[in-house]
């Protein structure tokens, strides 16, 4: 009896093994099918990036908004509501240290909208970004760029032929801004996070034209779109043409990429109806210009123009034109 059972229990021990040997060569034959190690994630990254091509350039011009808060849709939508046109491009402000706002990313793109994400560096060097002392973080951020897949417009330290921000002509040469636009560009490319429009926004040159913007460029092969801030203030340029067009005509000597008003506004005046129809007439005309985005927020000036009927009735006619608006998620 005993042997008997003996024997039992070794044939019992034999077949649980076998079956454990062959489920075991199953799951490393299933882990392998994902592409690599890590299964599911494998899989994952398998899935082609969003293909930015057609927004690039797309038939239609992009007419956006920058609100309080962001992607805060009860505004994006008031703002549509007020001029008669949905915002399919809006700007979020991101610090260098926050994490890839994701949600409102989906939510706009829900919307059919296109996020311009505004990344801004405050207080770190951009010397350090390029000697590599914030990759961690930069492939943690791109690496959620790449997971969400939805297209993004990305401007990195915006402005920064002007002296006000801390990554600005004070306190950062030329040489340094362009090795850090190229690193973080570098590494979005080795996360596979080739579904963001790289644009590049420096601000009008109109009292600036000690500083080169042309020095500032990182080349066509980092640059996707070229953009630009600038606003029509009291003591200013009145015109589009006064306003903008220097700054053109200097980006034309360096470079042909798509061009984009990214930040602009009219300061309260009796002119500011006549130049929200300059700004969007121009916009609409020119064969060089992807769109513009309206600050309707007050800041260094009362740009927001919810309370202000005459500006909402020029801004109304003018972005009537079928040029303006589409929804970025049927471009093909």
């Amino acid at each position: 009896m005993r042997t008997k059972y003996l024997v039992t229990f070794l044939l019992v021990v034999a077949l649980a093994f076998t079956e454990f040997a062959v489920l075991r060569r199953v799951d490393i034959k299933v882990a392998g099918s994902a592409g690599g190690p890590g299964g599911v994630a494998a899989t994952e990254e398998q899935i082609p990036a969003y293909d930015v091509t057609a927004l690039k350039s797309p038939k239609g011009r992009y007419l956006g908004v920058t609100v309080t808060g962001g992607a805060e849709m009860e505004r994006v939508r008031k703002f549509a509501g007020e001029t008669g046109k949905t915002p399919n491009l809006v700007a979020i402000f991101e610090s260098f240290d926050d994490k890839f706002a994701a949600s409102e990313v989906r939510e706009l793109h829900n919307y059919g909208a296109l996020a311009v994400i505004r990344w801004e560096p405050y207080d770190v060097p951009l010397r350090d970004i390029a000697a590599g002392r914030h990759d961690a973080y930069v492939k943690e951020f791109a690496a959620a760029v790449r997971t969400l897949n939805l297209p993004i417009a990305l401007t990195f330290a915006h402005e920064m032929n002007g002296h006000w921000y801390s990554w600005g002509t004070k306190q950062t040469r030329a040489t340094e801004y362009v090795a850090a636009w190229r690193h973080l560009h570098d590494i979005f490319t080795q996360q596979g996070a080739t579904n963001v429009i790289w644009t590049w926004t420096p601000n009008v040159v109109n009292y600036l034209r000690k500083v080169s913007i042309r020095a500032l460029y990182p080349g066509d092969a980092y640059v996707d779109w070229v953009g630009m801030d600038g606003y029509y203030t009291n003591r200013g340029p009145k015109t589009f043409q006064d306003l903008f067009v220097p700054t053109i005509t200097e980006i034309r000597t360096f470079t042909r990429r798509p061009l984009l008003i990214v930040e602009t506004g009219a300061e309260p005046s009796s002119r500011r109806p006549a130049q929200i129809t300059d700004l969007l007439t121009n916009v609409a005309k020119r064969r060089d210009l992807l769109g513009v985005a309206y600050f309707n927020i007050n800041g260094s000036g009362k740009w927001n123009i919810d309370r202000d009927d005459a500006a909402l009735r020029a801004f109304r006619r003018a972005a009537a034109k079928d040029t303006f608006g589409f929804d970025i998620r049927t471009v093909k």
